[in-house]
């Protein structure tokens, strides 16, 4: 996945400005792929250099106005092209696991302590998902859009779910026991 394709899916979701589509990004988009507010300034115009999105005209022109963003039938055709592209999975980059492979070698002094904050914030994460889905997604919402944007909060849900059953399990392993 990439930046640009993220702003796209969001504005098609919904025309925004900058600072809007920044805020909307750490509210969803974010929890998968994240980006600073200035990324997102400088892919915007990146997009709209491109000709993949535009401005909307401004009801009354005023100088430091918000612009708000649009995605044009170009754009929409390249984020359709992506959808469609083949995309292999990315190798797992986590320096935890890391730590724990060197523990192996040089011991586990600290790791105990680093293992239950670590739990502690997946805790969080996933207690935060389940709100999310308990408010967002009520039986009756039906649509092919809300189960696909559904299926991505429950894969969220599933990651954090194993993450903490998995760093129970470490922390057991590890002589300690997470703080339930």
């Amino acid at each position: 996945m990439s930046l640009p394709h993220a702003i796209l899916t969001a504005l098609l979701e919904k025309p925004s400005s900058g600072l809007e589509l920044a805020r909307r990004f750490d509210k969803s988009i974010g929890y998968f792929w994240s980006a600073t507010h200035q990324q997102i300034y400088r892919e915007l115009g990146k997009l709209e250099q491109a000709g993949l999105i535009r401005a909307l005209p401004a009801a009354a022109p005023a100088r430091g106005q918000k612009k708000e963003y649009e995605v044009l039938p170009a754009g929409r055709a390249a984020l359709t092209a992506w959808v469609a592209e083949a995309d292999d999975p990315r190798p797992v980059r986590e320096p935890l696991l890391l730590r724990l492979r060197a523990a192996a070698v040089v011991g586990t002094a600290g790791l105990a302590e680093e293992l239950r904050r670590h739990l502690e914030l997946h805790r969080r994460q996933l207690a935060e998902y389940r709100a999310i889905e308990e408010r967002d997604f009520p039986p009756e919402r039906d649509s092919e859009e809300d189960r696909l944007r559904h299926a991505v909060l429950r894969g969220g849900i599933g990651l954090e779910t194993f993450w903490t059953e998995w760093l129970t399990e470490t922390l057991a392993a590890v002589g300690e026991r997470g703080k339930d």
